[in-house]
This record gives C-alpha cells, structure tokens and sequence, in this order.
C-alpha cells in the first residue's frame, strides 16, 4: 500500500483500500480480485505504536464520548497515522459519530476539558479531511475569546486546562488569522502562569508547575502535569509563527522547564510522579514521561533543544516507556490516575490519554530514527 502521500493516508482512515480496481479481462472470464499490496516494512518505534494503538482500540473502555481522556487518544492514533501510514480505522468514525460537536456543560461553558476533542478535529481537518467541519469548535472559541475581553480570565486554573485548550485557540488563530484568539490565549495562560491561586501555577525558581489552583503553594509538582504543560507549549510552539509577540515567553517557559525536567530524570528513563520528591510513590510513571518525552523530543527536532545535550535523556524516556511501560501485548502500564496530586501506578494501570501521550512521543522519536517515519506533510 503506498503510503508516501497523506493523502493516501487520508484513504487509511476512511476505511478505503488504494488499489481497488478491477482489472478487464476476457468477457467470459471470472472478475479477479488485485493482488494485495505488502504493508510497507515499519521500524521498531512504528511497530511499538501500532501495538499500542491496536490494543487501545480492541480493549480500550468507553471510547465512545468526546471527552478529554478520549480526545488525548484521538489526537495521539492521528500520529500514528501519520508517523506510520497505518490506520485502526478509530478516529474519522468517533468524530463522525459525535458530529464533531465538543461536549460542553452549561454550568461550565468555558471549562477547558470540554474543549479538549476540538485539536483531533482540527488534526483531522489539516492532515486528512479538508472538509471536517470546525463550526462548532470555532463557536466555542469565538464566545470564550467575547469572555475573556469583557473581563473574565480564569477559565484554566489548572495546568491540565493549558493542552485541553490552548492547541485549538493557536491554530485556530494562526489558521483563521485572528489576533483576537491569539491575544484571548495569551491572557489566559498569563493567568495560569502568574495569578492562578494567588501567585500562579509556574515556579520561576524550579521551572516546573504546580497542578491547580488550590495547590499553587505547594512544593510538589507532579510529572503528569507539567508534562500537560510541556505538551501545550510544544503544540502552541508548533504553529505560531516566529514573529508572533507571545512566542517569546512560550519558549522561555518551554526551555526553563527543559533543564529541570532533564535533571530530574531517574536513571531508569522513567520521572517521579512527583518531580522533585522520589520518595513519593516512586515506582515506575508512564503518563507524565510520555509526556515529558514528547515535549523534549519535539524540541530536539525543532532545533530548540540541543542535540547533543537533551538527546540522551529523550532516549532514556523512550527507552523506558518502550521497554517497560509498553507491554508485550500493547497495554501501556504504569498510567497515572487523572488526579490533583501524585499517585501510584501499576503495570496494569493504563488509560486513553497516556496511550495518546505514548503516541505523540512515538511520532517524535521516529522522526528522531531515520528512515523511520513518514515525510511530514
């Protein structure tokens, strides 16, 4: 099956197959069925995310909802799809399903989880189908952005709020040219960042995050957040262009929580669930590493990291997630509870968004292994 264009990719996740005609014959003659095409020989990075997609897919529970945990996984297949040309046929039919609609409580219009679905929509839109519709997610963004001007800026109080959300105003800014998505984004990560909880969630002294609001004076920083906030600005980092005023301070945080994150790796390529403690639950943790190594592997890629000092550590967080935390089944263990503060995690804790998390960092390490992934589109 050719896989060189994404466009043919496009084909993968319609459920269509390249090369379904028919060749003529003799007009007596039975209809003869192509000779199958050989499946394109995948690296070992690409085969470790195929494994893991494809046990997500058959074993996965309550896949169906637009939720975040769902979202996170979506947008890591669509990776997938990309990195290896391969589909499990899961994306394009959960966002049909759902009507492309993003599931939004009317208690809570602006919460940052509800928006969560609308960077698989746009990932579907970019790569796949041009045709996806974004009305609904470009209706959400354009009532939270008339918020956040008449004054109201404390939607993301949590450093989960800033990868559930700040992907879709960046690209739906740099896409539609809207100064007013990219101004509301920026004013709500400046209150993450600076105000939340008093002082805000960033430390400038660690370079790491506090999780919420309610913690922001705490000394624990877990790993699965600041990887959600690593992971938003390697997204936002992703598509504002260089001469964007808010790229900056994107960067200087980006890079700031770099140096500690590759400090505090554990000699076994895993992070403490808390950064900064390995006394608290110290066993293995794959959500926040996934995470983690997506983020610095982008880096790396980008040039915004230094090779030669950060590519060690993104091989170690590899290394350990491909090793230990994906098993021989596909199931991808040690996954972190979606919690305000550290927890345990066994190996066979697993759950939708430390696959995707597993995906994302996949696709950047293969991009790292050469002849490993697919041109970029």
């Amino acid at each position: 099956m050719p896989v060189r264009a994404i466009r043919g990719v496009s084909l993968l996740l319609s459920g269509l197959t390249a090369g379904a005609l028919v060749m003529a014959g003799p007009a007596n003659a039975a209809p003869q069925a192509p000779a199958a095409a050989a499946p394109p020989a995948l690296c070992t990075v690409a085969q470790q995310m195929v494994s893991a997609g494809n046990y997500w897919v058959a074993n996965g529970p309550d896949q169906a909802p637009a939720n975040w945990q769902n979202s996170t996984f979506q947008v890591g297949n669509l990776a997938l799809v990309l990195t290896t040309g391969q589909s499990n046929h899961k994306t394009l039919p959960w966002a049909q399903a759902v009507q492309y609609q993003l599931p939004i409580d009317a208690n809570q219009p602006f919460a940052a989880q509800s928006e969560a679905a609308g960077e698989a929509y746009l990932d579907l839109f970019k790569y796949f189908h041009p045709d996806t519709p974004l009305g609904p997610l470009r209706n959400q963004v354009a009532a939270e952005v008339t918020s956040v001007q008449q004054g109201n800026r404390s939607y993301w109080d949590s450093v989960d709020d800033l990868n559930m959300a700040m992907p879709s105003f960046a690209r739906l800014g740099v896409l539609d040219g809207s100064e007013a998505d990219l101004a509301a984004m920026q004013t709500l990560f400046h209150y993450t960042e600076k105000q939340a909880g008093g002082r805000g969630l960033f430390n400038e002294f660690t370079g790491l995050w506090n999780q919420t609001a309610k913690f922001s004076d705490a000394l624990t920083f877990p790993a699965l957040g600041n990887g959600w906030a690593l992971s938003a600005l390697t997204k936002v980092l992703q598509v504002l262009p260089d001469n964007d005023p808010r790229r900056p301070e994107y960067l200087r945080v980006f890079k700031k929580m770099a140096a500690t994150i590759k400090l505090v790796q554990r000699p076994d390529g895993f992070w403490n669930s808390n950064l900064l403690n390995p006394f608290d639950h110290s066993g293995p943790e794959s959500s926040g590493t996934a995470l983690l190594t997506y983020g610095l592997a982008w880096g790396v890629n980008a040039g915004v990291l230094d090779s030669a000092e950060y590519l060690p550590t993104v091989n170690n967080g590899w290394n350990a997630l491909s090793t230990k935390a994906l098993q021989p089944s596909g199931l991808v263990g040690y996954a972190q509870e979606n919690a305000s503060k550290p927890s345990a995690a066994k190996a066979s804790d697993t759950n939708a968004y430390t696959v995707g998390a597993f995906l994302l960092a996949g696709q950047q390490i293969a991009k790292l292994t050469p002849g490993c992934a697919l041109p970029t589109p």
